[in-house]
C-alpha cells in the first residue's frame, strides 16, 4: 500500500469533515438539545446545495447564495416544525414526509438532477482545488474552520439568552417547560428551523467544495450526523463540559469520521460497503451507554445491611 497516497489524501478529509461538521451541529441541536431524530436533513442538505449552486450560475454573490440557502433550509425545518406542532404528527414522521416533498422541490430547484459549476469561471468560496499550493486566506480549511468558530461563538450566545434557554429547557423536559409558561410548540419550531438552517448551509459549503449539487447528494445524511455526534462525544464528552467546547467536539467527531473513512477506503475495503460501516458505528456508539448501565453497572444493594 502506498503510504503517501494515504497522507495526501488527509488534508482533503479534513476538509470534507470540517464541512460536514456544520451539518453535524446541525443534528446535534435538534438530536441533543430538543430530543427528536430530524429526518429532513437527508432533503435539506440538497436544498442547501441546490440554491447556492443556481443562485451563483444566475449570477449572485456567493455570500448571498449561501444566505438565501441557509434560509432555505430554515424554511424546510418550518415545515416539519409545523407537521409536527400545528398538524399533530410525531416528529420522525414529520421528517420523512418534508424530506419526501423536498426531492420533488430540490429537482424543480435544480431544473435536472445534477447542476456542476465551474471553480475557473465562478468565485467560489471553497473548492476541492484550494487545498493545496494556495495563499492561506483561500485554504478551504482554515475557512471552513474559521466559519465554525464564529457559528460556536453566535450559537454560545444564543442559547445563553431567555430564547435559546427556553428551548434547552424545552428538550430537556416540554411538560415542565410548559408549566413555567413557555411555549413549546413555537420553540420546537424555532430549534428545527434553526437545524436545517445550518444542514443547508452545509449542503451550501459542500456543493461549492464539490463542484455541483446533486439530488442525491444529502442521502444518508442523519447517518452521519448521528456518527459525528456519537465520535465527538465518546472521545471528548468528559474533557468538554462547556457549552461552546461540547459543539466543537462535534465538529472534530465529523473531521475523525472522516479520517477514519479515508484510512478505511486506503485499506481496500469495498466503498459500497462504507454505509454500512457507518450505521454500524453509529448503533455501536449508541448502544454502549445501554450495555454499559446494563452490563457492567455495579448492583446496587437495597435495605438493610450487608449481613442481613
Amino acid at each position: 500500500m502506498n503510504f503517501m497516497a494515504l497522507v495526501n489524501a488527509l488534508p482533503g478529509a479534513v476538509a470534507q469533515g470540517l464541512v460536514w461538521g456544520i451539518m453535524a451541529i446541525g443534528v446535534w441541536l435538534t438530536f441533543r438539545i430538543l430530543d427528536i431524530a430530524d429526518l429532513t436533513v437527508d432533503g435539506s442538505m440538497c436544498t442547501g446545495g441546490a440554491v447556492c449552486i443556481m443562485m451563483m450560475l444566475t449570477g449572485h454573490n456567493v455570500w448571498l447564495s449561501m444566505l438565501v440557502a441557509f434560509c432555505a433550509g430554515m424554511a424546510a425545518g418550518l415545515v416539519t416544525g409545523l407537521f409536527h406542532t400545528f398538524m399533530g404528527i410525531p416528529a420522525i414522521l414529520a421528517g420523512i414526509l418534508t424530506q419526501l416533498a423536498l426531492w420533488s422541490v430540490n429537482l424543480k430547484i435544480m431544473g435536472k438532477a445534477n447542476q456542476a459549476i465551474n471553480v475557473d469561471k465562478y468565485s467560489l468560496l471553497v473548492s476541492l482545488r484550494y487545498i493545496k499550493n494556495v495563499p492561506i486566506y483561500r485554504n478551504t480549511i482554515l475557512i471552513v474552520a474559521v466559519m465554525i468558530v464564529i457559528l460556536i461563538g453566535v450559537l454560545y450566545w444564543f442559547f445563553g439568552t431567555e430564547l435559546g434557554c427556553s428551548i434547552r429547557a424545552t428538550g430537556c423536559n416540554g411538560n415542565m417547560a410548559r408549566a413555567q409558561g413557555i411555549n413549546t410548540n413555537f420553540n420546537t419550531v424555532l430549534g428545527l428551523m434553526l437545524s436545517n438552517g445550518l444542514v443547508a448551509l452545509s449542503g451550501a459549503l459542500l456543493s461549492q467544495y464539490q463542484g455541483f449539487a446533486d439530488i442525491n447528494m444529502g442521502r444518508g445524511a442523519i447517518v452521519i450526523g448521528l456518527a459525528a455526534v456519537i465520535i465527538g462525544e465518546a472521545i471528548f464528552g468528559k474533557i468538554f463540559r462547556n457549552f461552546a467546547l461540547r459543539i466543537l467536539s462535534i465538529a472534530f467527531g465529523s473531521v475523525i469520521y472522516y479520517l477514519v473513512l479515508q484510512v478505511v477506503i486506503w485499506l481496500g475495503v469495498d466503498t459500497d460497503l462504507l454505509k454500512m460501516f457507518s450505521a454500524i458505528v453509529v448503533a455501536v456508539f449508541l448502544a454502549i451507554p445501554h450495555w454499559k448501565s446494563k452490563y457492567f453497572a455495579k448492583p446496587v444493594k437495597r435495605g438493610g445491611s450487608a449481613n442481613a
